[in-house]
């Protein structure tokens, strides 16, 4: 390579770093905030190992940020909620073609969550039956 093209490598990646770092650390903060909502402990990336993002009494948490969620995603809730009577949870019920119903994925605000479900510390108090 050329000493022009050596400059612009280095000078692109120090931008694809910079902006690396951010999004690192957007994901690690917004973990450290699910975490407090939900009475948890976020676990650092280097201690994982098969571990969830956020070590729980009874809930395995893993935390997904995306800058923007799919329209249709959100779509699905909105719809929901919209159609929620007073005493009902809301929820979104994502169904892949030909998979087990019993594998399809639910969708609900992690406020709603926290509203329907209370306080998730006790472990004892709020655990399902085994």
């Amino acid at each position: 390579m050329t000493k022009r093209h050596d400059d612009y490598f280095e000078r692109n990646l120090a931008v694809v770093m910079r902006q690396g770092a951010k999004t690192m650390a957007t994901w690690k903060a917004v973990e450290r905030r699910i975490a407090e909502r939900l009475n948890g402990r976020r676990v650092p990336v280097s201690g994982r190992a098969g571990q969830p993002d956020i070590a729980h009494p009874w809930l395995s948490i893993e935390v997904k940020h995306r800058r923007r969620l799919p329209q249709w995603l959100t779509g699905a809730l909105q719809q929901a909620e919209w159609a929620a009577q007073p005493g009902q949870l809301p929820i979104a019920v994502l169904h892949e073609h030909g998979q087990r119903y019993r594998e399809a994925l639910v969708v609900v605000r992690l406020g709603d969550f926290q509203e329907w479900f209370g306080e998730v510390h006790d472990a004892e108090a709020t655990a399902p039956p085994a």
